[in-house]
């Protein structure tokens, strides 16, 4: 069945366009047409003069949102209730995050992903593994106990995973320290179709060039995690700046990561190769002040998620609001936002066939936007929600 959504502006991921309409043939985008063009005889959604229609959001880190930790339960429900509750802020498609667990929390999750993403519109792409391969000289949050380097049956694991691919989109993101996993068993991972990212490592520059040679793609919230730029021991950043094919995964709520050094970070890479993430946590789109993580409490405290140690436990802020800080907190033009929160994170992804454009043939994933950022509607595979303002 054909719909037309019309009234307001459209990004189609190139650039914004005013008095046009997109025309939904099922759960694929069939045209973007200006608006006088448009048929008439299908069913009309008419969205306010002052909304703009963007590509939905694409968030590659989430360990949870609307109350639910994947952690706890990876199981495919809970994929699906953290994906819808990140959809209500723009983000249509999600990659549930297991932060480092024990062995069978991983089989786990990555079964619950299988599941998950062979729900129609439930917006799971995939599922991100965020260790166990990690320093324990950069933990973070994450628990020093279940950090080790890979066994034999680890890589078999991770490979016989990659052969089932997770269905169609499924995606596999995997973070981990370049210093714990060798170059033969990266080129492996990386030639089995999973997508590597540098994190939670204290590598110096040369071993970060080395696994970005042997098939590492990207970084995890860069800047986190890793020691900074020193003048004689560059470090993980400094590779990752430097690279000009490496993508760069930032959280932009302001705590994280200094704007100015944001700013910069965007400045030095070549247009497309900076990604939003949020790292989100359980109280993303809840009122909850507190959460427990690895029996720990986690404490919400203006706008920061923190250890009773002051340590931070992922972030507390959702897509929209990432586009947002893009804009004001950045001075980064609208259009660079909106591509940072959906085609870039696709491309990263190898998605960006079939996600992150508003563009005939993609898939009719698509957000609201109101003038203030806030998510009006989104659309899944075509399926359409309200939310209101």
């Amino acid at each position: 069945m054909k719909r037309l959504v019309t009234g307001g502006r459209v990004f189609t991921g190139d650039r914004i366009l005013d008095g046009h309409a997109v025309l939904i043939d099922g759960g694929t985008i069939a045209a973007v047409m200006p608006a006088a063009d448009a048929p008439a005889d299908v069913r009309t959604r008419h969205v306010p003069p002052d909304s703009l229609l963007v590509p939905g959001f694409v968030d590659v880190q989430v360990n949870g949102a609307g109350g639910v930790l994947f952690n706890d339960t990876p199981t495919p429900d809970a994929a699906l209730a953290i994906a819808a509750a990140a959809r209500r802020t723009g983000a249509t498609g999600i990659l549930p995050t297991l932060m480092t667990d024990d062995p069978a929390k991983m089989q786990a999750a990555c079964s619950a992903a299988l599941a998950a993403i062979a729900r129609p519109g439930g917006g799971v792409l995939g599922i991100h593994l965020e260790g166990p391969f990690l320093s324990t000289e950069r933990p973070g949050v994450h628990l020093p106990r279940w950090m080790r380097r890979p066994a034999a049956s680890d890589i078999e694991l991770l490979l016989e995973l990659a052969r089932g691919r997770l269905g169609d989109p499924g995606r596999i993101l995997m973070t981990l320290a370049p210093e714990c996993v060798g170059d033969r068993d990266l080129a492996r991972l990386a030639a089995a179709g999973i997508l590597l990212a540098a994190g939670h490592t204290a590598a110096t520059l040369e071993r970060v060039r080395e696994a970005l040679a042997a098939g590492v793609r990207g970084f995890t919230h860069l800047c986190n995690a890793m020691p900074p730029i020193q003048g004689r021991q560059p470090g993980p950043v400094a590779a990752a700046l430097a690279d000009p094919d490496a993508w760069c995964c930032i959280i932009a709520d302001g705590v994280h990561v200094h704007p100015a050094l944001l700013q910069l970070i965007v400045q030095i890479k070549r247009p497309g190769k900076v990604v939003l993430v949020t790292d989100a946590m359980p109280p993303s789109g809840t009122d909850a002040v507190s959460f427990t993580l690895f029996d720990r409490k986690i404490s919400r405290d203006h706008g920061r998620l923190v250890t009773e140690d002051g340590v931070l436990a992922g972030a507390d802020i959702d897509m929209a609001s990432s586009v947002r800080n893009c804009v004001q907190l950045l001075a980064l033009p609208l259009e660079d936002s909106l591509r940072m929160a959906s085609l870039y994170p696709a491309a990263y992804l190898r998605l960006d066939d079939q996600l992150g454009r508003a563009a005939p043939g993609y898939r009719a994933d698509l957000a609201l936007l109101a003038p203030d950022f806030s998510v009006l509607a989104t659309w899944v595979a075509g399926d359409e929600q309200w939310y209101g303002s």
